[in-house]
């Protein structure tokens, strides 16, 4: 880890000590990640924290997420919901959703949140033909070979004004190499190019820099 590096990593841990402490049940939400099968990659507090105050400024009453891991993010976002609001959070992986299960219950947002398991496209699917609300706020955080698709589905689900971010867009200044022949980098510039031309969709994205390093989101809403 160079210099700068370690410079990053000092501010965010100084930005969430003062604006976004953790309770225990984010914590060792945080912390259970180790269980799954890909530990550690869970947002930030702060970027947990940026979540909740989108459901907040939007108004969002029902979210879906690509992508629940341990269930970090989705505790955030269904802390910052009324009783009566709902997150759907799609996970390929059964054992991640038993850990995440057990975190909302800890959490105290078991009733809010519900996990469904399996391919996150196939599940996605699932609720347009059970004829699934739309929902007023996207989080996008799964594999990035399929974020084209995600964002599909996405649009398929949701209602003018519906807010999305997805996660993870800049891959340490990756995503600007054409000719990457890595798949996740292939799928966030197949990505960016459908959203640059579609009229349905106003967007930008910022990049951060922090305890993940070098990254960055994308935050677009439904015209």
């Amino acid at each position: 880890m160079g210099e700068m590096d370690n410079a990053w990593t000092a501010v965010d841990d100084y930005l969430i000590e003062r604006l976004v402490p953790e309770d225990e049940a984010l914590a060792e939400t945080r912390r259970s990640s180790a269980e799954t099968v890909t530990p550690g990659i869970d947002v930030t507090a702060n970027m947990g924290a940026f979540l909740a105050l989108l459901v907040q400024i939007s108004g969002a009453k029902r979210v879906l997420e690509f992508g629940t891991l341990a269930g970090y993010s989705s505790i955030w976002m269904a802390r910052a919901m009324d009783d009566d609001g709902a997150v759907v959070t799609l996970d390929i992986d059964p054992a991640a959703a038993q850990v995440a299960r057990r975190n909302f219950t800890a959490a105290g947002v078991a009733e809010r949140v519900h996990v469904r398991v399996g391919p996150a496209l196939e599940s996605a699917q699932m609720l347009v033909e059970e004829q699934e609300e739309p929902f007023d706020l996207v989080f996008i955080d799964a594999d990035k070979a399929n974020n084209p698709h995600y964002l599909e589905a996405s649009l398929t689900l949701s209602h003018p004004g519906t807010v999305i971010v997805i996660d993870n867009v800049v891959r340490g200044g990756a995503v600007v190499d054409e000719d990457s022949t890595d798949p996740d980098i292939q799928g966030i510039r197949t990505l960016m190019d459908r959203i640059e031309t579609d009229e349905r969709l106003t967007a930008t994205a910022l990049q951060t820099v922090g305890l993940k390093g070098w990254d960055g989101f994308l935050l677009a809403r439904v015209n």
